[in-house]
């Protein structure tokens, strides 16, 4: 899921929202682990806060996306380690795949397929918005409803790789896998297939090795995205 959105946020020139969105997550898991929640529903919580802040200050100021995205990142990090119990703050930041249940496995695979839904609905919306919002406003579509439902996606599937990689490290598997697939895709179509492919192959490698080798599942996973990318850049179009 992850490699099938960054193609998008790729196209969009949002590829560091996915690393800083991440950040933004970590004080809604401090403030979970505090209060003894689920550190998911805190880290979605404190995305939900985050994607609607942007949204709404681009509709409101001049500023790119980027530029709001980190100004919410920096302060978003700062405060999570603030508030992070010493003991769960490196578990919050490079994740364990340990904690993962197969509770968390059932429902990231309903979210996931429901991302996949709602992109079929949206995708077209998104990319005419990207190459022209104009035109795109012409052909009725609501530019605000899906910049704002797209960035939701985006917070559930952070949200739902941060046991996995951590806040620090699950930026790049929404990157990674899409600049690999823009490395030899011929079309959108490819491009997209390709990227959720590519995230999907190093997700597997990187667990089943971190497995074998007793390693961080995260971290592992992060480079099998960049073998991926590496070994696609002599065929880069």
């Amino acid at each position: 899921g992850a490699g099938y959105l960054g193609a998008f946020m790729v196209l969009r020139r949002m590829s560091l929202v996915g690393d800083a969105l991440s950040h933004v997550a970590l004080p809604g898991i401090a403030i979970a682990l505090l209060f003894g929640i689920n550190p998911f529903l805190g880290a979605f919580a404190a995305l939900l806060l985050g994607i609607t802040g942007v949204w709404l200050l681009e509709k409101n100021t001049t500023l790119p996306p980027e530029t709001l995205v980190g100004i919410f990142f920096t302060v978003s990090l700062a405060l999570g380690i603030l508030l992070t119990p010493q003991p769960e703050l490196l578990e919050a930041l490079f994740g364990d795949i340990t904690k993962v249940t197969s509770s968390d496995m059932l429902i990231s695979g309903a979210l996931v397929v429901a991302m996949f839904i709602i992109m079929v609905f949206i995708s077209r919306g998104i990319v005419l918005g990207t190459i022209s919002k104009d035109l795109a406003q012409s052909t009725g579509i609501k530019l605000g409803r899906n910049n704002y439902l797209f960035l939701l996606l985006v917070a559930v599937i952070v949200a739902l790789g941060l046991k996995v990689a951590g806040t620090l490290l699950m930026g790049s598997l929404v990157i990674i896998p899409a600049a690999a697939a823009k490395n030899i895709s011929q079309n959108l179509s490819s491009y997209t297939k390709l990227s959720a492919l590519f995230g999907a192959i190093a997700s597997f490698i990187g667990i089943y090795f971190a497995g074998w080798l007793g390693l961080p599942a995260g971290a592992i996973v992060v480079l099998s995205a960049g073998a991926v990318f590496l070994v696609t850049l002599p065929f880069k179009r």
